[in-house]
């Protein structure tokens, strides 16, 4: 197990002492303090709280090779209180990791690899993007519910290559945050025991002492959730904390939290303990009377070769992941093709084979040609593509019957049995922030679903999930007023709009069996951020297509409908694409020609070259778009609200409580209201 794969200590290759705790932590506090300072802006404070936790944690019990940020048996460490990076990035570069020390006089500085918040892809090292408090908590339970499905999964008798633990750092904000109530809530009932929580209780947040809006007993919220906790530990005590880690791995059947006492800013004369040293530099007076108080003689960013050696963790790493590579080799020598399937997995790679199947899978869908919801045909793409990919993950929000995110190998993820789909409760933003760890930590792609209108209650870990660029998949269902009688809490009016203007999220909203087919494929194979797939709850009308057709859906849109001498294009996604095949119909008995362009997914037709782009909307053609939701975002397709070659059928308030049938038409959502759309345009 994990904890009798001790980390040796640097000093023991040199036969040296031990090396100054002291020492270690004030080179923590120094470089924190002159980088702060250097860019006149971020947090000191933390860093100079924490560092003895620090030694503790990274100089005694972290296993990770500096030079190879990327094993894959290396324990994960999540600094859920992002805002104290340079935390991070002075252990990143005391321990020997790719981070120069110029990088660190370049802090919260355009182009460099130290942004302000901890930045996946920017610095080596960092396994998250943290700074939204509380996020990382969730990242990290995904992460440690990642390793130890892995585990069971590839893990066999006299092999074990699936072995570490996930440590996340967390502040008071982090706690006070819903976030983390739903996520260790859930990390407690499913006995995560190989997820390390180090709460630094410093008593500080921005506005002053948080006794006066945070009162909350902690330990034993902690313990409710049915968390290992070890109270009142001396934060500046490394030895202290060093026990409450060692407690932490004997603990075998749930998450551990370690709950340290700390002074924020702690070295600072005159700031020390007080919210002055949260969120701003200390200054240059402050910083010269912190080095006198602390005795550091250095100079700014002067860090003591004495330092350094202690840090080192380079030939520690090395030592650590070599005794891994052989023990892997051992493994792959008896179980040849496990070994392969796990590369695989760790990769991110799909099978070879994988677009044949899911084109030969498009192929049925389109020959089936079955008018159903779009969620239903959602969960027969789950079906034909789950088998064959073992590193999906479902899950849902306690809507599972609803969204149907399960699928007939589903199995229900436990504290004492494995499995594949997670039941995440009524936790839409913890969900989504514990899909994200799970892709982050390797060996999944996880999709996780709940109805689109409690898209809100999760944003923010879509936000983050664009930003990272990371492949998770959300399945948002019950996408417009077609939802009927739930009524207008629950009715969707603007949230595909606002899910399309976060950058780097593709949103696809199909239209019958075959788009959503194309629409998880596409999830499947965006390797490079995450998809949201907006499904209706209503049964929705067949198209049928040709064979170039169902290839050009993967473009985002494409010609669904088209017509000799056409003189207008409806624009149309999802349930409104029938009304727009309609209204083609009527105008074309009327002796009006028009096409129909299909646009399931607006992110990825604007990627298409210039050239496609023209073929599908041609210049000078007026525009009609259909959607069940707000109008402004179609705007850039079919022009300004006062052109008259432009307009959209769309619904720009709340809905009704009513039978969905009923709803569209009150709304204006029939081929009538388009056709008389279409119809205005021409003038």
């Amino acid at each position: 197990m994990t904890a009798s794969l001790s980390v040796p200590h640097p000093a023991s290759k040199t036969h040296q002492p031990p090396p100054d705790t002291r020492l270690l932590a004030d080179a923590i506090r120094a470089l924190a303090m002159d980088a702060v300072q250097a860019a006149n802006s971020g947090h000191p404070g933390m860093p100079m709280g924490m560092a003895e936790i620090a030694v503790a944690l990274w100089n005694r019990h972290l296993r990770h090779n500096p030079a190879n940020p990327h094993w894959p048996d290396r324990d994960r460490f999540v600094l859920s209180n992002g805002h104290g990076s340079m935390l991070q990035y002075a252990l990143l570069h005391l321990t020997g990791y790719a981070l120069p020390l110029d990088e660190l006089k370049h802090f919260r500085q355009l182009g460099s690899a130290t942004p302000g918040h901890p930045e996946l892809g920017l610095t080596p090292g960092v396994e998250t993007t943290t700074g939204p408090l509380g996020q990382g908590i969730a990242n990290a339970v995904g992460m440690a519910l990642a390793e130890r499905l892995l585990a069971v999964e590839f893990n066999r008798p006299g092999h074990t290559i699936v072995d570490h633990r996930t440590y996340v750092f967390a502040g008071d904000g982090c706690m006070m945050e819903g976030i983390s109530h739903e996520a260790c809530s859930l990390a407690g009932t499913l006995g995560l025991a190989k997820l390390v929580c180090i709460y630094d209780d410093n008593g500080i947040s921005i506005d002053g002492q948080v006794a006066g809006w945070f009162t909350d007993d902690t330990p034993m919220r902690f313990a409710a959730y049915g968390w290992h906790v070890v109270p009142d530990v001396d934060g500046h005590d490394v030895d202290a904390v060093d026990a409450a880690i060692r407690s932490a791995h004997a603990t075998t059947d749930r998450p551990t939290l370690i709950c340290c006492k700390t002074i924020i800013g702690r070295g600072s004369p005159t700031r020390a303990g007080t919210q002055k040293a949260h969120g701003e530099a200390l200054g240059e007076k402050e910083v010269a009377l912190t080095r006198e108080a602390l005795g550091w003689t250095y100079p700014a960013f002067e860090i003591p070769q004495a330092a350094y050696d202690g840090w080192n963790a380079r030939e520690c790493g090395e030592l650590l992941e070599s005794d891994w590579n052989r023990r892997f080799a051992a493994y792959e020598a008896e179980y040849p093709a496990l070994a392969t399937e796990f590369r695989r997995r760790l990769a991110g790679e799909l099978p070879p084979d994988f677009a044949a199947h899911a084109a030969a899978f498009a192929a049925r869908q389109n020959d089936k040609a079955e008018s159903i919801a779009t969620r239903k045909a959602s969960q027969q793409a789950i079906e034909a593509f789950a088998p064959m990919l073992p590193e999906m993950i479902g899950g849902a929000a306690d809507l599972t019957g609803s969204v149907f995110t399960n699928w007939s190998g589903s199995k229900a993820v436990s504290a004492h049995s494995p499995g594949n789909y997670v039941n995440f409760g009524v936790r839409e933003f913890a969900m989504t922030a514990i899909a994200s760890g799970l892709t982050l930590h390797g060996g999944f792609i996880p999709y996780v679903g709940t109805f689109l209108t409690f898209s809100d209650y999760a944003r923010n870990a879509v936000r983050m999930a664009a930003l990272m660029r990371i492949r998770t998949i959300l399945v948002y269902t019950h996408d417009s007023i077609g939802l009927g009688e739930d009524g207008p809490t629950h009715q969707s009016i603007e949230h595909a709009a606002a899910l399309r203007l976060i950058p780097q999220l593709d949103v696809w909203r199909p239209c019958d069996t075959v788009e959503t087919a194309l629409a998880w494929t596409a999830a499947l194979e965006h390797r490079r951020g995450p998809s949201c797939l907006l499904l209706t709850r209503q049964s929705v009308s067949f198209n049928p297509r040709r064979a170039d057709q169902i290839e050009a859906i993967r473009r985002g849109a494409y010609v669904l409908v088209d017509a000799e001498g056409a003189r207008a294009t409806i624009i149309a996604t999802g349930s409104e694409v029938a009304l727009a095949v309609g209204a083609q119909k009527a105008l074309a008995e009327a002796g009006l020609p028009v096409r129909v362009v299909s646009m399931p997914c607006c992110s990825v037709f604007d990627r298409q070259d210039a050239a496609y782009r023209e073929a599908v909307l041609p210049r000078g053609l007026p525009r009609v778009a259909v959607e069940a939701g707000v109008t402004d975002y179609w705007r850039k397709y079919v022009g300004a609200v006062d052109d008259p070659a432009g307009a959209v059928v769309g619904i720009d308030r709340f809905g009704e409580s009513a039978p969905a049938a009923v709803l569209f038409k009150h709304f204006g959502f029939t081929v009538d209201h388009v056709v008389a759309a279409v119809r205005s345009v021409l003038g």
